[in-house]
């Protein structure tokens, strides 16, 4: 099979199933884990899948905010900051940046089954709850304030912040840190 057609197929049974993993896909495939990972790489670009540990799940379109802007503050989506929320009833939200995303997680609570946001440097998608999160840095990437960056591995945090300032935070320090400013009046909207 072509990779052109085993990507269709994958579509086919990602609209049936709704999530998958990549074990499955290997295995009813006949191919590798790698080139599972290799045919899906499109498909997430299209933004009908995203990767989740282990797996892949559909992108509920019908769920999510028809106009492609923030669940929480209404500003137009941008796919490099964007952080997935995805509730317990498999609902998927979309907030604008990790600013919007934090503060969404806090109102929804349980209600919250993942939440998958993108590093800053490798622009690979990451659990949001095991992420390193930069708040308060000189950078202006022209979204929600305070700004929170988004990485995978703390040391890159740490590097980023030598140079561009700002402090260095776990996903519930970053949660509380951002909830904290909010409460303290300050304009977190740009």
């Amino acid at each position: 099979m072509l990779p052109v057609e085993r990507q269709e197929y994958i579509k086919t049974l990602i609209m049936e199933r709704k999530n998958m993993k990549i074990s499955e896909l290997s295995k009813e495939l006949n191919v590798s884990e790698m080139t599972i990972h290799r045919d899906i790489k499109p498909i997430i670009e299209e933004g009908l899948i995203i990767k989740s540990f282990g797996g892949i799940s559909l992108v509920k379109q019908e769920n999510e905010n028809k106009d492609n802007v923030c669940i929480y503050c209404s500003k137009q989506i941008r796919q490099r900051m964007t952080f997935r929320l995805i509730r317990s009833n498999n609902q998927t939200e979309l907030a604008c940046c990790a600013h919007c995303g934090l503060l969404r997680y806090q109102q929804l609570g349980d209600e919250v089954k993942q939440a998958i946001c993108y590093d800053f440097f490798r622009q690979i998608t990451i659990s949001a709850t095991m992420a390193w999160y930069v708040i308060d840095t000189t950078v202006d990437l022209g979204c929600c304030q305070p700004q929170v960056i988004v990485f995978e591995w703390e040391d890159h945090a740490k590097r980023f912040v030598k140079g561009f300032g700002g402090e260095v935070c776990s996903f519930s320090l970053a949660l509380e840190k951002v909830l904290n400013k909010m409460q303290g009046g300050n304009n977190l909207l740009s």
